[in-house]
């Protein structure tokens, strides 16, 4: 794996990313080379062409990123496989459709771009079906051992099997307890007993040894495992692995003391402050350049329903401060009168007509720019709750209140990675992603988590 941006990226994904760059690039410049009636390498070099092909390069990555082509790297059906490319190249299309109206300039000649669209689709099906056989297993795989079981490695372990561009290939599992049936239904074998751990190790050859059952620390062979450790294998607890291949801290196994003696989980001052400047800067220009948006918005609700166009609501900030969240309304006026606080949920009876429209657009989070500007929030950061469900939620799931640790956000890596959910257990799930994101917050994660958001307002997803 490959760090890139704070964030581990797949060797795989980032080869196929690059490959596919370059693939592009040679399907259209071929097709110059095919259909064009003048000088092909005039046009290219001296004409702006190379400009205009990267431009529509970069419209065919974006449409396979937001069909989740480069986090999903697996086949399920070839079918399916060439409805994906031609959705790619109808957007490419829209995009240079509308590019002619922004600057003829920018788009490509009308035989360039049906030759190039369409050899580049061809391309695209045959590279991918052969990168995920042929490819994928030339780059080679890290095998993974696990010593212990526990609801944790079973989850690590299922997740490792569905995504096999993380490049890790589970080999089994050792512990003194009978199989797992849990460990069973995701494929994982029982290898033997942790006193035979040696002789397993030296049939298996792994180049990971993940250690599971932290809870039963004196049932795991620790002389073995560090004289493992001095041999130069890599050997790593279940938590961390989880944390570094999920992308968010597992409550199951978390204790105080991982928290307490993490030289990451505090951010630093300086990113903090970085981060308020960023987000101030942002937050003005979001304000500004929505301004017609939200006059639109504005007249739309005040027409189709009684009552004020913003909501105002007191939510739980940094270190448990109360302050108003501004947002423009999408419930009716008296959507809590009789059932006081609670959570919404999906195709809820009190969302007004056009309200859906804002929450599945996310234009109804607009008026938190303000709440930027005021130092109330940044731009990303865990969702501020309202002081109702903080007082129930820390009293339910622990390590709760860390997250008021850090500002609140309008958007943040839970909202990215976990869909809109009215259940404790959604609840601890988005904690998970929140304390991750905590450990790791810098500019770079900012800029992930933005990008991300982005492509789930333009999918509308997880809007309810």
């Amino acid at each position: 794996m490959l760090r890139l941006l704070r964030e581990l990226v797949p060797a795989h994904a980032l080869t196929l990313l690059v490959s596919e760059t370059v693939l592009f690039f040679c399907t259209f410049i071929l097709s110059a080379y095919l259909v064009l009636d003048v000088d092909p390498a005039v046009y290219l070099l001296y004409d702006g062409g190379l400009g205009r092909i990267g431009i529509n390069v970069l419209i065919w990555l974006t449409g396979i990123h937001l069909h989740d082509l480069y986090s999903r790297i697996r086949i399920k059906s070839r079918i399916e496989l060439v409805q994906q490319g031609c959705q790619v190249a109808g957007i490419a299309f829209l995009a240079q459709a509308l590019l002619g109206y922004v600057s003829p300039d920018m788009i490509l000649p009308r035989w360039l771009m049906l030759a190039g669209s369409g050899l580049s689709l061809v391309a695209f099906v045959g590279w991918r079906l052969f990168y995920c056989g042929a490819v994928m297993r030339a780059i080679g795989e890290e095998s993974v051992l696990f010593v212990g079981c526990s609801a944790l490695v079973a989850e690590l372990a299922e997740h490792l099997a569905e995504h096999p561009e993380l490049g890790l290939r589970v080999e089994g599992y050792v512990d003194d307890g009978e199989a797992s049936a849990d460990l069973d239904a995701v494929g994982l074998r029982r290898l033997g007993a942790t006193k035979d751990l040696q002789q397993i190790v030296a049939a298996t050859q792994p180049d990971l040894i993940v250690v599971g059952p932290v809870e039963r620390r004196g049932n795991v062979p620790l002389g073995t495992l560090l004289e493992l450790r001095f041999s130069g294998l890599r050997i790593e607890e279940a938590a961390f692995t989880f944390e570094k291949v999920l992308k968010r801290v597992s409550l199951r196994e978390l204790r105080p003391g991982q928290l307490i003696y993490s030289g990451e989980l505090g951010p630093a001052r300086s990113r903090l402050f970085f981060q308020f400047v960023y987000s101030g800067i942002i937050a003005l220009a979001g304000l500004i350049l929505s301004l017609p948006i939200m006059l639109v918005v504005a007249l739309a609700i005040k027409l189709t329903s009684p009552g004020p166009v913003f909501y105002r609501q007191t939510r739980v900030g940094w270190k448990g401060q109360h302050f108003t969240l501004y947002k423009f309304r999408s419930m009716r006026a008296d959507a809590e009168r009789a059932t006081g606080p609670v959570w919404a949920s999906k195709d809820d009876p009190r969302i007004t007509p056009v309200g859906r429209w804002l929450r599945r657009l996310r234009v109804d989070e607009i008026p938190q720019f303000w709440n930027v500007l005021r130092g109330d929030m940044s731009l990303v950061g865990p969702r501020p709750e309202r002081p109702e469900f903080v007082e129930e939620l820390s009293r339910r799931l622990p390590f709760y209140r860390l997250r008021l640790y850090v500002k609140p956000g309008i958007t943040g890596w839970a909202q990215i990675n976990h869909k809109y959910g009215d259940t404790i257990e959604d609840a601890a799930r988005k904690l998970e992603y929140d304390l991750y994101y905590i450990k790791h917050l810098s500019p770079a994660l900012d800029a992930y988590v933005i990008f991300h958001t982005i492509k789930t307002v333009i999918l509308t997803r997880g809007a309810q």
